[in-house]
C-alpha cells in the first residue's frame, strides 16, 4: 500500500484524543512508508493528521476545492496541494491517489465521503480497504446502525465485511491490506 486517503473533520472536534488520534494515524503511515492523501485543509483534525505525517518526514498530498483554498483552508506546508474546481473532482482525484480509504471523526463531509468510497467498493468500481478509525467509540452507533442494515436484509455480510474497524491506527494499519473483496456477481446471484 502506498497511500491511505483519510476522511476527517476540518474540526478538531471536543474531545483531545481526536486530534491525538490523527496525529498518531499520521505518524503510524510515516513510519510505514504510507503516504497520507488528505482534504488539504491546514486546521482540525487534517490539519493534525498532516502535520504529523509531516513531522515524520511522511509524504502528504492535500486535494482543496478552489473555493475552500481561497478562503485560505489550504495546507501551506504540503510537498503537494492540488486546487481542483469541485467536490466532485475533488473526491475522484483523492480517490484515485490512494490505495485504501479511512474515515475518522468528523461531521456531514466525513460520513459522505467515506459511505462513498464503501459503496464504491460493493460495486466493484475499486477494490480499495476502507476503514473506520473508532476513536473513543466515536463510531459504535453508525456501526451498529449498519450491522441493523445488515440484520434487516439492506446490506449483505460480505459487503458489511469490506468494512474495517479498529480502535487505534496501529490495528487499522494491520487490518487494512487483508481485506477480501466480494465477488460483485456472485452477491447478486444469493439474493
Amino acid at each position: 500500500m502506498n497511500r491511505v486517503c483519510v476522511f476527517c473533520g476540518s474540526s478538531a472536534g471536543n474531545r483531545p484524543a481526536y486530534a491525538e488520534a490523527a496525529e498518531a494515524f499520521g505518524r503510524a503511515l510515516a513510519r510505514r512508508g504510507v503516504g497520507l492523501v488528505t482534504g488539504g485543509g491546514s486546521i482540525g483534525m487534517m490539519g493534525a493528521i498532516a502535520d504529523a505525517a509531516l513531522a515524520e518526514g511522511g509524504e502528504v498530498i492535500g486535494v482543496i476545492t478552489e473555493h475552500l483554498n481561497d478562503l485560505e483552508l489550504g495546507h501551506p506546508g504540503l510537498q503537494q496541494l492540488l486546487v481542483v474546481p469541485d467536490m466532485h473532482t475533488r473526491k475522484r482525484t483523492m480517490g484515485e491517489l490512494a490505495d485504501a480509504f479511512v474515515a475518522m471523526p468528523g461531521g456531514y463531509g466525513t460520513l459522505e465521503e467515506v459511505f462513498e468510497a464503501i459503496t464504491w467498493s460493493q460495486l466493484n468500481i475499486h477494490a480499495k480497504p476502507v476503514g473506520l478509525l473508532n476513536v473513543d467509540g466515536y463510531f459504535d452507533a453508525l456501526v451498529a446502525f449498519i450491522d441493523r442494515a445488515v440484520a434487516d436484509g439492506f446490506v449483505h455480510p460480505a459487503h458489511r465485511a469490506l468494512l474495517v474497524v479498529a480502535s487505534t491506527p496501529e490495528a487499522l494499519c494491520a487490518a487494512l491490506p487483508g481485506v477480501a473483496f466480494p465477488d460483485l456477481a456472485a452477491v447478486l446471484e444469493e439474493k
